[in-house]
């Protein structure tokens, strides 16, 4: 039999230990958004992966460098090594990424392929690659009271002054005429030698039948400009953040007519406005879209057009800079 001053510790014990509070399992370090560039001959190649957890189970999304973030079909740590891959767990699409952390830092690579049209041969190379935790930004609002500064008119009716090209060793194929701005596909994407902060674009445009271009803000998050008049809103429709934001309406004019798009862009929150009505307010991007020139996110960017899917004409581009 236990002394009775045994039996009262042994309860105080029993006590303690089923109020005490749960502790968890680590969550993986690889949690998070993380923003990573290729190295070496790949500097122009930039990405964004996002790696969630939920009862153990990791999940997530992945933008390779163009298109929409999709989810990842596996994701997974082994030996310290985070591996993902893009597409369903029955139908894996893309390479598959490899990484490990250095640091803070975040270092991997992936096989990319090339070729394979025509008599081009295919050719499978490595991507090296590194990165970090996509930055926070400062808190922020795109519907206060801001203080604009000069307007900066990059496309004045007259001429291309204002911009260089995204890719050197590819045809212009834009040209000025009659007060227009219009491009011949596959074009050049056009980027403004002006880089901005916070700031307000306005853009008047024109799109043909079927047409597809876009606008960059910072050369980073993608305005679609898309002929979708009547129907229904999605993530990659008209005057989307491409891939990231939905518009509230779909606010598109028949192709052929003039639109007005007005964006406020502030650190991460932007306000859209096209032909007079609000489709985006104080959003929050979640990440950079896909093509996006850079992934420096806290620093100033350009403005970029894309021009190498379909036919646009501009006949105004202006931005304001937001006086802090």
């Amino acid at each position: 039999m236990r002394p009775k001053s045994a039996l009262v510790v042994l309860a105080l014990l029993v006590t303690a230990a089923a109020f005490a509070p749960v502790v968890g399992a680590r969550q993986s370090p690889f949690v998070g958004a993380w923003n990573f560039t290729g190295t070496g001959p790949d500097t122009a190649f930039v990405y964004w992966v996002e790696v969630k957890e939920e009862n153990g189970q990791l999940s997530g999304r992945l933008l390779n460098r163009t298109g929409n973030p999709i989810p990842l079909g596996v994701v997974k740590v082994e030996n310290g090594e985070l591996i993902f891959q893009a597409g369903r767990p029955d139908r894996l699409t893309g390479p598959e990424f490899r990484a490990r952390l250095e640091g803070e830092r975040l270092v991997g690579r992936h096989m990319w392929r090339t070729g394979g049209r025509g008599a081009t041969p295919v050719v499978d190379r490595e991507v090296n690659w590194a990165g970090a935790r996509r930055p926070v930004f400062p808190a922020s609002n795109a519907n206060a009271a801001h203080k604009y500064g000069a307007p900066v008119v990059l496309f004045d009716g007259t001429s291309l002054d204002a911009f260089g090209v995204q890719h050197a060793d590819r045809p212009l194929n834009w040209a000025v005429a009659d007060g227009l701005l219009t491009n011949t596909p596959p074009s050049n994407n056009l980027v403004s030698k002006q880089k901005f902060g916070d700031f307000k674009v306005e853009l008047e445009y024109r799109l043909q039948a079927n047409s597809n271009s876009g606008l960059y803000l910072r050369g980073r998050y993608e305005l679609q400009l898309l002929d979708d008049f009547g129907k229904p809103t999605q993530i990659l429709g008209h005057a989307s953040v491409y891939g990231r934001a939905v518009p509230m309406v779909n606010a598109s004019k028949p192709a052929g007519e003039w639109q007005q798009l007005t964006a406020v862009l502030v650190g991460d929150r932007v306000t859209v406005t096209l032909n007079g009505q609000k489709l985006h307010d104080n959003v929050a991007i979640d990440g950079i879209t896909g093509g996006a020139l850079d992934n420096a996110e806290l620093t100033p960017g350009p403005i970029m057009i894309q021009g190498d899917h379909s036919q646009v004409a501009i006949r105004k581009l202006t931005v304001t800079p937001i006086v802090k």
